[in-house]
């Protein structure tokens, strides 16, 4: 079923970009000393970021697809960078790119808490904050504050998931949300925060589930390219610039215009 996910997402134009950590490995920028790299890593997350062989992981761009990833490419074809895209798990890229010259993460979410973790290229796409139950739940939610009481299957890693166990709520985690939508309809949990988008794609494309129920969408927060403090300022200002052309050029909007 993955496969035909991600097959799907590839040929059709409903994906977008966001879940194991893919690797960019960006080419030379101008003026930068022969053999400088720097690498970029996202997630494999369908329909943001996806691997056309139906894998959590990819070795090369050609291999990736998704919203992010097209804006990425977008991005970069307007450089004279050299890059290659891998995917990787997401927790481990996201402690990988910090600290380390030359390396980002997409599509990241950009929030308070992070703001100070990386420089910010973007915006490129948004994510809604969306809670879902099984389809047959009687769950009705008119605030964050009434799911207090149930059990809420989230994913390691994940900007929504860590902001509600911050928050004090039950949440219960693995390195992969696909397997949500199947806890809902076990009962092993009472709702699932994850992307407006994502969830119903996930829940139909791998587990048959075409009747996902959204309770409550509570916030939405704009995802970027996020680039390692450590990395040189005209890099950063070069990638920024690429994004803005992309979007002045209505590349951007095209691409999601694709998956609606």
């Amino acid at each position: 079923m993955i496969r035909d996910l991600q097959k799907r997402l590839a040929g059709s134009g409903r994906g977008l970009s966001v879940g194991v950590a893919l690797m960019v490995l960006p080419a030379i920028p101008v003026g930068a000393a022969e053999g400088e790299r720097f690498y970029i890593f996202t997630e494999s997350y369908p329909p943001y970021n996806a691997a056309v062989s139906g894998q959590g992981f990819a070795h090369n761009a050609e291999g990736i697809t998704g919203i992010c990833t097209k804006m990425v490419k977008a991005m970069m074809s307007r450089l004279d960078y050299d890059f290659v895209m891998k995917m990787r798990d997401w927790s481990w890229a996201y402690n990988w790119v910090q600290g380390r010259e030359n390396h980002g993460l997409f599509c990241t979410a950009r929030t308070e808490e992070r703001e100070d973790e990386f420089h910010w290229v973007g915006p490129l796409a948004s994510i809604t904050w969306t809670l879902f139950a099984a389809p047959d739940s009687d769950i009705e939610l008119d605030s964050l504050e009434q799911a207090r009481q149930y059990t809420i299957a989230g994913y390691k890693g994940d900007v929504m998931s860590d902001y509600l166990i911050d928050q004090g709520f039950e949440v219960i985690t693995n390195v992969s949300g696909e397997q949500n939508p199947l806890r809902l309809s076990l009962g092993q949990a009472d709702l699932w925060v994850t992307d407006g988008v994502v969830g119903p794609l996930v829940a139909e494309e791998v587990h048959g589930i075409d009747d996902l129920q959204p309770v409550l969408v509570f916030r939405e927060t704009p995802m970027y390219l996020a680039v390692s403090n450590e990395t040189d300022q005209s890099v950063v200002d070069d990638l920024q610039r690429a994004v803005d052309q992309a979007r002045e050029a209505g590349e951007l909007a095209a691409i999601l215009a694709e998956y609606r």
